[in-house]
């Protein structure tokens, strides 16, 4: 039987399991308190973007925390399998969890609120980029394969960059007018052809890059260059599928979006109320279709103004 240690277990023998624990705990007590806020106030959090924060944190735990973790310290193809949960999923679905709302309270922290630069598209794929390239650099992976705050920093590191690269696709953070639904493709198809870069790289090499897996080789019967063959086999076949699951999205969010203005702006022009439509496009951006709705039946000229100043800044949001 593998001895496959159990949840407390490997929590107490890998210090960078604490290190990682904190964070999370962190994020999910700040995340729930908001959203309990919010719903208070009477402006509550969908709970399809509550799950998906939630699912988003349950995968990263589950690689650091359960047998995979253990796992992901003798064979690359494991550590490649967590990487990847942690960088492409995990990030996905906790930026999917978040909207303007949630976040403002970050947003208002001195300085803080200037980072939001960082999701402008030229930025964050070189951000994402380099450091996805950086730990992979030999020297560095096994840097952090023998030290808990370096391991423990690149996790963070991995699940931080990997949501600012889906931010400026899936966030409520700013992008620039032009990112439309058609960016967001290029954008997306962009970051898998980096991904695959470094993906052939380890189908094709020759060379072991990785020292540290002897044990787990002899453990499992495979060899060093079948090991980071078959993980950079993985990352084609995972960047594949999640490239064609996000164009699914992108279209049909597009469409639905198109739909909503339009309903919109018809509602208005039928009951008489005047609008600004570069306003309302926004807005259903930014998920206040149906607040503006609600201010246009009440026959309200202005109601694209107070549904976007509801959000607390989702009007700038969306610029």
């Amino acid at each position: 039987m593998i001895p496959f240690p159990t949840i407390p277990l490997a929590l107490s023998d890998n210090a960078v399991a604490m290190l990682e624990l904190i964070p999370l705990t962190v994020a999910v007590v700040f995340y729930w308190h908001r959203v309990m806020t919010l719903s208070w106030a009477g402006r509550p959090v969908p709970v399809w973007r509550q799950v998906s924060y939630g699912f988003g944190l349950f995968l990263a735990s589950f690689v650091l925390f359960s047998p995979w973790g253990y796992l992901a310290e003798e064979l690359v193809i494991a550590h490649m399998v967590e990487h990847l949960v942690i960088g492409d999923l995990a990030s996905l679905f906790i930026v999917l969890g978040l909207t303007r709302s949630i976040m403002q309270p970050i947003l208002a922290l001195p300085y803080i609120g200037r980072l939001q630069v960082l999701a402008n598209p030229f930025i964050a794929i070189p951000l994402w980029a380099i450091n996805l390239f950086f730990w992979h650099i030999p020297t560095m992976y096994d840097a952090a394969y023998g030290g808990a705050i370096v391991h423990g920093l690149e996790h963070s590191l991995f699940l931080f960059f990997g949501c600012l690269m889906w931010m400026p696709v899936f966030g409520p953070l700013p992008t620039p007018k032009w990112f439309g639904p058609g960016w967001k493709v290029v954008y997306v198809v962009i970051v898998r052809f980096i991904a695959a870069i470094l993906g052939n790289i380890l189908m094709w090499t020759q060379v072991e890059l990785y020292k540290n897996y002897g044990a787990g080789h002899a453990k499992w019967g495979i060899s060093a260059i079948q090991d980071q063959s078959t993980a950079g086999v993985i990352m084609m076949v995972e960047g594949t599928f999640l490239i064609l699951g996000v164009l699914a999205w992108t279209f049909f969010e597009a469409a639905k979006q198109s739909t909503q203005k339009q309903d919109l702006i018809d509602l208005a022009y039928n009951r008489g109320v005047e609008i600004d439509e570069a306003r309302i496009e926004r807005a259903v951006k930014a998920g206040h279709g149906d607040l503006i709705e609600q201010r246009i039946l009440a026959g309200d000229e202005g109601a694209e103004a107070p549904a976007l100043a509801g959000d607390a800044g989702a009007d700038a949001a969306t610029r």
